[in-house]
């Protein structure tokens, strides 16, 4: 049975960090493409980032390039996004998800998630 687990969330003020982690069991992170989205209220779900089976790959959604950085321990079977320069506009339930599929900005290909995490920047 595959579980994606996401922590790391929390309360931050505009300007501050966080580091979210996404443990994986039932697969191997590296076996997949894994990917980070965000769901703001009353918002739909929307593509953040995502690391190639390589992890030499990375995309990033235009809003959050140069400020987010994701990356994969595979020791630990877990993938991370670290989060800086934290906006307002950043508060959203954060999730990770895995996919096989090359179209990685789009959440119908992705087949396992997580149950998010909620990220709240204060102004």
């Amino acid at each position: 049975q595959v579980q994606l687990v996401e922590s790391g969330g929390g309360l931050v003020q505009a300007g501050g960090s966080l580091r979210l982690s996404c443990a994986a069991s039932g697969l191997t992170v590296s076996n997949y493409r894994m990917g980070w989205f965000r769901q703001a209220p009353g918002k739909e779900r929307t593509f953040v980032a995502a690391i190639g089976r390589s992890g030499s790959s990375t995309y990033y959604t235009d809003s959050v390039k140069g400020r987010f950085t994701i990356s994969r321990d595979n020791a630990k079977n877990t993938v991370y996004l670290q989060m800086n320069i934290l906006k307002p506009e950043d508060t959203a339930v954060y999730y990770c998800a895995s996919t096989d599929s090359s179209y990685i900005w789009l959440q119908r290909y992705y087949n396992n998630w997580g149950q998010g995490t909620q990220v709240t920047v204060s102004s």
